[in-house]
Formats: structure tokens, C-alpha cells, sequence
């Protein structure tokens, strides 16, 4: 709605947009106190939006969009309604959402912004949520996402994906916050849920978008896909009864959904066509290795720290740090295993291996 109401009211009046979506929120929750939860809430809400998006173009003129043909339509009261009707479409709103995913991808912000910005204006993170995904201070959040809304409103013009020559200099930072957002919901950092399916779910089909675009289907988004579906099979096996978190040690592999593992494969065998090699190829080749192994006993952990050594040399962090010392511990060892955890990350001796194995599963 964010994305639809940005391309309606124009760049500089994006505080304006996410009003009326908070606007369309808080209506919901008077109206379906007494009525229930509609069929469709997302329709409902959509359409909620729409109305007041009519309303305030009718009485304040406010939207001067930066196309002229558009703002020429929106300020006839011939054409308005079926414009703004058309601009909350399917086919719209998913274009809509790519062209919001880049134009957040402002040339005059670090990448670091950039990627908070999509994931709070376009995927719904709170600060909160925002400051767990970079592992810094809620404070620092706060004050930087509204410094990037601030530069944001100053743009001309919204990006353009499918004419602009930018595009492949901003879709690093578009890919960053898809994994983040993946990320979000696999780890299970929330405090309500160990695992939210959902933001999985909007992750990989914000990555899907992406494939579907002509300049966006490279093999870095590729294997972005592949990563997510590979882990995403396993989702059903990550959680025990009591809703605690399972180790990869624990999972039952006969709930592994053997569809997604073999979309990922073939998502991983597409994106080898190209001369890069990313961390999401890295990070996507780990989790075929371990989708394809029938067992723990069975894994090909020399393979896995292999492919650690290459991510640590691409992107190295201490979670990376920490996942290879558990690989080198299961192929060497745990001795050598928690000297590698020791000396990489400066953990306290007192720290055994199957610690490390429960805290990064």
C-alpha cells in the first residue's frame, strides 16, 4: 500500500502515504471489532486505502506525482477514480513494489540505509526489528530511517526499473533486505514466535519479483532464491512440540518438503550461469549439501568447510566464524572444532562446541 500510495502522492509526500496506510490499519480495527474479519482482509484494506487516497486528492490536491501524465490524470474527476482503481491492481501493486524497492536505493545513501529503509517502509519492520537485523542500538535506528525518508523526499522522481541504468548498481542493497527480511523470519529473533513463516514467505516472493524482471533475473538473485527455498524446506522440522527451536542435529528429515529442495536446486544449478560468485551461492551450495545429505553421519562436512573458508573470505562475520567451527568440529572433531570457535571469535574457553551448535542451528 506504501509503495501504491508513493507512486500516487509522489516521493516528496511519502510521510503523507504511510499515514493513509496507518489510517486504512486503524479503521480495520474499528470496523472488524463489530463485523468481524472480512473474507479478504488484504482486499479490504486495499480498498480502504484506495477510498481515502480519493478522498484526500479530491479535497486537498496534494499528489504531484514527478510524471506529468499521471498528475493530468489524477487531477481530472474523470479519471481519477479509474487511475488510482487500476494503480491498486495485482499486476500494479507488484510493480508498484519493485519500483519502491529501488527507488529506496537512493545514490546519496550508504547501502546500509538503503537497506533499512526497504525493509521498514516496504516489509513492515519496526525499529526494533530493524536494529536486530544490523546488530546495532535502537537508538541509532531511530534517528538514521528518518534521516533516509528525509533525502528520499527530496528526490525528483521515483526510479524507473524497467528504462534506468541504475538498476544493476542499486539490486545489491534490494537482495541485502530481502535476505535480511528472510533472515527475520528463519532465525526466529522475535519474541513471540521462533520461527515467522510469514516473513519468509514475503521474502521469497519479493525475490520473486525480482527473477521476473528482465535486468533482475541475474545469478546473484538466483541463488538468493535457491537459499531461501533450500531453507525454507526445512521449516516444518525446525520447531519441536513445545514450539522451541530444533538444531539441525534434531530435525526429522522426512518433513523437509523434497519440492522445495528441488526448486532450490535448480534455482542453485540457474544461477551458476555467470562468472561471480556471491554469498548467496556460497551460503545457497551449504544448504544443498545439507538438503541432499540423508543424515547427519552422511553430511560431506570437508565440503561444508570448504565453502566456509570461501564465504569467510567474501563476507566474513562472527556467525560465519562460528557455523565453520561447527562444521570443523564435526569433521575434525569438537576439540579442533572449539579451538577454530576460540580463535576466531575469541570465545571464553568455558564454551563448548554443542553450545554453539543450539545458539546457531
Amino acid at each position: 500500500m506504501v509503495a501504491v500510495l508513493t507512486r500516487i502522492f509522489g516521493f516528496h509526500n511519502i510521510a503523507l502515504a504511510e499515514d493513509v496506510v496507518q489510517d486504512a490499519f486503524c479503521r480495520a480495527t474499528e470496523v472488524w471489532a463489530y463485523r468481524g474479519v472480512p473474507e479478504n482482509p488484504s482486499a479490504w484494506l486495499m480498498a480502504a486505502a484506495k477510498n481515502r487516497a480519493l478522498d484526500i486528492l479530491r479535497r486537498e490536491r496534494t499528489a504531484r506525482t514527478h510524471e506529468p501524465e499521471l498528475s493530468r490524470l489524477l487531477e481530472s474527476e474523470w479519471t481519477r477514480a479509474p487511475v488510482v482503481g487500476e494503480m491498486f491492481s495485482d499486476n500494479a501493486i507488484h510493480d508498484e513494489q519493485l519500483r519502491m524497492m529501488f527507488s529506496c536505493c537512493h545514490p546519496r545513501l550508504a547501502e546500509e540505509a538503503q537497506v533499512m529503509l526497504i525493509l521498514h517502509i516496504l516489509c513492515g519492520f519496526g525499529v526494533h526489528e530493524v536494529a536486530s537485523a544490523f546488530v546495532t542500538s535502537y537508538t541509532a535506528v531511530e534517528k538514521r530511517i528518518p534521516r533516509a525518508k528525509k533525502t528520499l523526499a527530496g528526490s525528483k522522481r521515483l526510479f524507473d526499473p524497467q528504462s534506468s541504468a541504475e538498476f544493476s548498481a542499486r539490486l545489491p542493497a534490494v537482495q541485502r533486505a530481502l535476505y535480511l527480511l528472510f533472515n527475520e523470519g528463519y532465525h526466529g529473533a522475535s519474541a513471540e514466535s521462533a520461527v515467522r513463516i510469514e516473513l519468509c514467505q514475503e521474502a521469497m516472493r519479493l525475490a520473486a519479483l525480482l527473477l521476473d524482471h528482465p535486468l533482475g533475473a541475474t545469478p546473484s538473485t538466483h541463488a538468493l532464491s535457491a537459499l531461501m527455498c533450500l531453507h525454507k524446506a526445512r521449516l516444518a522440522a525446525r520447531l519441536n512440540a513445545s514450539g522451541q527451536l530444533n538444531s539441525l542435529f534434531d530435525q526429522d528429515r522426512s518433513l523437509w518438503d523434497k519440492s522445495l529442495v528441488s526448486e532450490g536446486l535448480q534455482l542453485l544449478e540457474l544461477s551458476a550461469k555467470g562468472s561471480d560468485l556471491t554469498e548467496y551461492h556460497l551460503e545457497a551450495a551449504i544448504a544443498a549439501v545439507h538438503a541432499t545429505a540423508q543424515s547427519i553421519q552422511e553430511t560431506d562436512w570437508g565440503k561444508i568447510v570448504s565453502l566456509y573458508d570461501a564465504l569467510m573470505n567474501i563476507r566474513p562475520s562472527p556467525i560465519v566464524a562460528l557455523n565453520r567451527a561447527i562444521a570443523i568440529g564435526q569433521r575434525d572433531g569438537s576439540r579442533r572444532g572449539l579451538a577454530k570457535a576460540a580463535n576466531d571469535c575469541r570465545f571464553k574457553a568455558s564454551c563448548d562446541l554443542s553450545f554453539l551448535s543450539r545458539r546457531f542451528r
